[in-house]
């Protein structure tokens, strides 16, 4: 037999699966049908369970592992089908559903806003891109941000999420898992970090470079080419500068915008010293109540799923079942949970789409906690 002959089995294999497959998933509608006139849930986890087992009994040794995973598959996709077919709601879809209608249709020009930090820092200008003329309140730390908009001071806050060279901003995870508030938008800002000292200064005379961690991490190569000088971190780029400004030292530098530079009268010693030059923060737009844009097409999840093998898998099948694309996927430690962890996912997809409504009618019952960050558009 040469190549053609195998393939001509395999077309005449895959003709008798596909009608089988079709046969199966017609069934699958049936068994759907009674389970909703006698009250009795989809997932019925004993049956599979024992499937299985069985599957693995039956199957040739050579392949017995690829069965089970071709199964697990196919129960997922029987899953989806059956809730297709019966058109489940849960109270998360009606809870988006009222979110869109209720949601003005227009983003709003005005609003007062929290952001961590003083005048010129990334966030006050990642909030003049998300707002035409917000009215900015500024805080020392991203709690008091986020108790701001708790007690109704603020009505958004705006906060850094990632960075494309640095990562995640860990505790923005753990404060909106404390608080359950809701992402509206988001933007990406480019971040562009330049040595500032007062007028005068020399970059050889520089003892000591104030600036925020993540900043002080996009910056490591350019700070470690520098000798004898001590790296001072501190609540954010902008404080940095406004700290060295006030201070008058001419050993003293910080790492910030070039907006702080004018803002403080500072001058830039060196420009651009990130490690990438492609570096970009991404900002979010977080409020207390559930607010969902016209437009939206991106959504955040946090979940927490069971500790046994295959929980992740099988949250992810019904992403690959569903045609979702994820942007992100990572994990987190649980707080005050040793080696537990939980997972953010972003997921690529129009809130409006049957595939998202069905997706977020199934996901909260594969997971122990299941947390919707919010669905939003994000500004370029």
């Amino acid at each position: 037999m040469d190549l053609n002959d195998y393939r001509r089995q395999i077309d005449e294999i895959d003709t008798q699966l596909l009608a089988l497959f079709a046969q199966r998933m017609e069934v699958a509608a049936g068994i759907a049908a009674y389970k909703k006139e006698h009250g009795l849930p989809v997932l019925d986890s004993s049956r599979e369970r024992q499937k299985l087992l069985d599957i693995a009994a039956k199957s040739p040794d050579a392949v017995k592992e690829y069965a089970v995973s071709l199964y697990s598959l196919l129960f997922e996709l029987s899953r989806g089908y059956q809730n297709r077919v019966l058109g489940i709601s849960s109270d998360l879809t009606e809870q988006i559903a009222q979110a869109i209608e209720s949601t003005p249709k227009l983003f709003p020009e005005s609003a007062a806003v929290a952001c961590q930090g003083v005048e010129g820092a990334y966030s006050q200008l990642a909030c003049d891109r998300l707002f035409r003329l917000p009215n900015i309140f500024y805080f020392s730390s991203f709690d008091a941000v986020f108790s701001a908009i708790e007690k109704g001071l603020c009505q958004y806050g705006v906060i850094p999420l990632e960075n494309s060279t640095a990562g995640s901003v860990n505790a923005v995870y753990d404060l909106m898992m404390r608080h359950h508030f809701h992402i509206v938008r988001s933007m990406r800002l480019k971040v562009d970090h330049n040595l500032l000292a007062n007028p005068g200064a020399q970059l050889s005379g520089i003892r000591e470079i104030f600036s925020h961690p993540q900043a002080i991490a996009q910056c490591a190569a350019f700070l470690q080419s520098l000798s004898g000088v001590k790296v001072t971190p501190c609540e954010n780029t902008a404080a940095a500068a406004q700290r060295v400004a006030q201070s008058g030292r001419m050993d003293a530098a910080a790492l910030s915008s070039r907006s702080c530079a004018e803002l403080y009268g500072l001058t830039c010693l060196a420009a651009s010293v990130q490690d990438q030059g492609n570096n970009f923060t991404r900002f979010i737009c977080i409020s207390r109540e559930l607010e969902i844009y016209p437009g939206a097409d991106r959504t955040s999840l946090m979940v927490v799923l069971p500790h046994r093998p295959g929980s992740l898998y099988k949250v992810l099948s019904r992403f690959y079942a569903l045609g979702i694309n994820l942007n992100k996927l990572e994990s987190r430690p649980m707080p005050e949970r040793s080696f537990e962890f939980m997972f953010y996912f972003d997921l690529d997809t129009p809130v409006y789409s049957p595939q998202f409504q069905q997706l977020m009618g199934e996901l909260p019952g594969l997971c122990e906690e299941f947390s919707y960050l919010g669905s939003y558009s994000e500004v370029v």
